[in-house]
């Protein structure tokens, strides 16, 4: 078994990922929904979004498995979080990183992985959203890119958590136009009208997700990118 090294950046990916205030969190609807979506086009039985800790991998939803963290130095999740590209093992015993790995040899004796990284902030990795099978698989582009795009999904509403809690306790209210949804700021002095994206991203570092609903519009094909 070889365990991942450390990415270069670990330090500082672990200060973002502690101010997620994510790690043992209670489930929530919009994470398992993603998980049981990536399953259902992924053809896979298990999916997780899984987070990488500093000791340990622990799951924020959790689709067929039956424990709720792992350690890290058996992660496969541990391994994808050093590159901003999906993780693919399209046969555990066929590599040399994971044949005799526990999560291989013995329960859930995972064969297949594919991983894709959640990327927080430019090259910072808390963890993936992964699927997994118990029998050596393959995934079309199709499935490859619904994967991609449900992983973006994962990350924005992370970023949305992050968001919500930086205004928590906030007793203003914010004037939302019932129309184009902007937002009335003030610039300068000056009272001042600002798309929503861009008074939004005042506050936070702002990327762009697909939510669940549009991302199994687009699995549907009745949405395009």
């Amino acid at each position: 078994m070889q365990p991942a090294p450390l990415p270069d950046n670990e330090n500082e990916r672990l200060a973002v990922l502690r101010r997620l205030n994510i790690l043992d969190t209670a489930p929530e609807a919009v994470f398992d929904e993603i998980v049981a979506l990536a399953s259902q086009i992924c053809g896979t039985p298990c999916s997780l979004v899984s987070l990488i800790d500093a000791d340990r991998q622990w799951f924020k939803a959790n689709k067929g498995l039956d424990v709720a963290e792992t350690p890290r130095d058996v992660a496969f999740c541990a391994h994808a979080i050093l590159s901003g590209e999906i993780m693919i093992v399209e046969d555990a015993h066929a590599d040399d990183r994971f044949a005799d790995n526990p999560l291989v040899t013995e329960l859930p004796k995972i064969r297949f992985y594919a991983g894709m990284p959640l990327t927080i902030e430019e090259d910072i990795n808390v963890g993936t959203l992964c699927v997994i099978d118990q029998k050596p698989r393959q995934l079309s582009e199709e499935q490859l890119s619904a994967l991609k795009v449900l992983g973006r999904a994962a990350i924005a509403h992370i970023r949305l958590a992050r968001l919500e809690q930086a205004w928590t306790g906030s007793e203003e209210s914010l004037a939302v136009c019932a129309w184009c949804r902007s937002v009335r700021s003030e610039i300068d002095g000056t009272e001042a009208w600002q798309p929503l994206h861009d008074y939004v991203a005042t506050a936070a570092r702002v990327s762009h997700g697909m939510c669940p609903v549009c991302a199994k519009k687009l699995a549907a094909g009745s949405i395009t990118p």
